[in-house]
């Protein structure tokens, strides 16, 4: 048996569809890259069927990838797999990844059929997506909790019919270790056709045990393993890619297990997928939480000082977090942004020199030092911006009394090409602007979430602020970042509103389109 884990990650889909607001196909884009220069061998991007916005993504991503194979996820109906099957038809290699619940709770509480009958639909939905590619991967959802004997019937069936990949997911987060191994071990040991098909594990962290059982699994044979960036997906999360890469390459003389993961992208795409997709990271995070190569210990730091590996089991340098943040003024030229940019792994394709070289270049006015956690920070702020922009800030000025609780804000806007000016008042600085912003803007956003977050060290960190807001039941999510909480306020709540314009413009093109297929139909 191949020492070699197939990395299957599912950022893009199952950790995409568990967040307030959905990502934008630029933004799915990015991650895609991110994850192909992380290494991953298979990246699962979308549901197709769902919409067509996940369509079009899963498209372009296809059209754009090509050294991770390139996956889309099917129900075990015909209709699922032909979106599948169509927006995958672009990419140089692709896998479809078809399921269906195994459970007895599921197949007869959600499905309401027999057995018999989802293992028939199993088996016409891999022979049907097998006209499409030999690639194809089958799911028994909820198998952590189905019966071993249906769950061997239907691993062997699944992989007479043409599956490649068997996928045995702990869809709750239900099993324990020692029970998961067991199921893996049992299928090894009764499904006389498995040595013709990949097993792959899908763990959910719902009692915090995805990993341990995603190990146990390749312990017990498995050889793919499904994971997100940061451990995100539904509910409690799924198994942690960065967390699984580490420690198969840290043990690995105990494991006697390899991946394909360029560990030094690591951090870097952990920090992209936190931003994009509104997740912070929490501070203890193994492996990439802001403590996990701090030591405040006396004890620890005297023996870190002495010899690094008496308290690190592996270097920050491993998993790409450069220590050397070279602090940077308004002298600095072009060439040497973009040498930090390629210490800290960006390449050219990443950020648009022009866009980022003058935000640097304001913020280095009012920083006087810049370092290289600043330049992270807007590389991302700038990876969520858009080209078009129908609403943009020109001033904001506000004036606060603390003792009294009142604050006045007046900003212009420029809207549409025409400049506006309005004032307001509120219960603090922020408050104001966001009334002051309505008014000029003649905008009325609701906002569900509002989060601030300092980017970098001590009294001049950059003030993040990520809001979520609620516009025609769907949510979106603005980011903004300055020196000032009020500004970055401010910023985030005009990143929403141009959000919510472009999706009424996509809107009233749909409906246009719409109309004149109807009267070209009535002609």
């Amino acid at each position: 048996m191949s020492n070699r884990v197939i990395i299957f990650d599912t950022t893009l889909r199952d950790g995409e569809q568990a967040l307030a607001a959905s990502l934008t196909v630029k933004e799915k884009l990015q991650i895609a890259q991110s994850l192909e220069r992380l290494g991953v061998d298979v990246m699962e991007v979308g549901f197709p069927v769902s919409s067509p916005g996940d369509f079009e993504s899963v498209q372009t991503i296809a059209r754009t990838i090509k050294n991770s194979r390139v996956c889309a996820l099917a129900r075990a109906l015909e209709k699922d797999i032909d979106a599948a099957a169509q927006s995958l038809s672009v990419a140089d290699q692709f896998r479809i990844h078809t399921f269906i619940s195994t459970s007895t709770i599921h197949v007869e509480s959600k499905l309401k059929r027999s057995f018999d009958q989802v293992l028939d639909m199993a088996v016409g939905a891999v022979k049907y997506a097998r006209r499409f590619t030999d690639d194809v991967e089958f799911s028994c959802e909820d198998a952590g909790r189905t019966p071993i004997d249906n769950l061997c019937r239907m691993v062997e069936a699944a992989i007479k019919a043409g599956a490649k990949t068997i996928n045995i997911p702990d869809t709750v987060g239900y099993t324990v270790p020692s029970e998961f191994g067991g199921i893996i071990q049992n299928l090894f040991d009764r499904v006389p056709n498995i040595d013709q098909a990949v097993i792959s594990v899908h763990c959910h962290d719902d009692l915090g045990l995805s990993v341990a059982n995603s190990i146990t699994a390749v312990q017990h044979g498995a050889r793919q393993i499904e994971c997100t960036v940061n451990g995100i997906g539904e509910r409690a999360g799924n198994c942690s890619l960065e967390e699984i890469a580490m420690i198969i390459a840290t043990r690995k003389a105990s494991l006697g297990l390899e991946t394909g993961i360029n560990a030094k992208e690591i951090h870097r795409t952990s920090n992209l997928v936190s931003q994009l997709c509104n997740m912070p990271v929490q501070a203890n995070k193994a492996i990439v939480g802001a403590n996990a190569f701090t030591h405040s210990s006396g004890i620890h730091q005297d023996g870190v000082l002495k010899s690094q590996n008496t308290y690190e089991i592996m270097t920050p340098e491993s998993i790409g977090l450069n220590r050397n943040n070279l602090n940077m003024t308004s002298r600095s030229g072009r060439h040497v942004i973009k040498h930090r940019m390629e210490e800290m792994g960006y390449g050219e394709q990443d950020y648009d020199m022009d866009t980022l070289y003058e935000a640097f270049l304001k913020l280095a006015d009012k920083k006087g030092q810049v370092f290289d956690y600043d330049l992270e920070a807007l590389v991302y702020v700038e990876a969520q911006a858009e080209d078009e922009n129908h609403y943009e800030l020109q001033q904001l000025v506000v004036h606060s009394d603390s003792t009294q609780g009142q604050a006045t804000a007046t900003v212009t806007l420029t809207v549409d090409g025409q400049s506006v000016t309005e004032a307001a008042t509120g219960n603090g600085p922020v408050d104001a602007a966001y009334k002051a912003i309505a008014r000029a803007s003649g905008c009325e956003i609701n906002i569900s979430s509002y989060q601030l977050s300092a980017k970098g060290q001590g009294q001049d960190a950059l003030g993040q602020v990520d809001i979520t807001a609620s516009y025609h039941e769907q949510s979106f999510h603005g980011v903004g970042l300055a020196t000032d909480v009020v500004e970055a306020s401010a910023a985030a709540l005009i990143h929403v509103m141009n959000l919510t314009w472009r999706a009424d413009k996509v809107a009233e093109n749909k409906h246009k389109l719409k109309q004149a297929r109807t009267e070209l139909g009535g002609v």
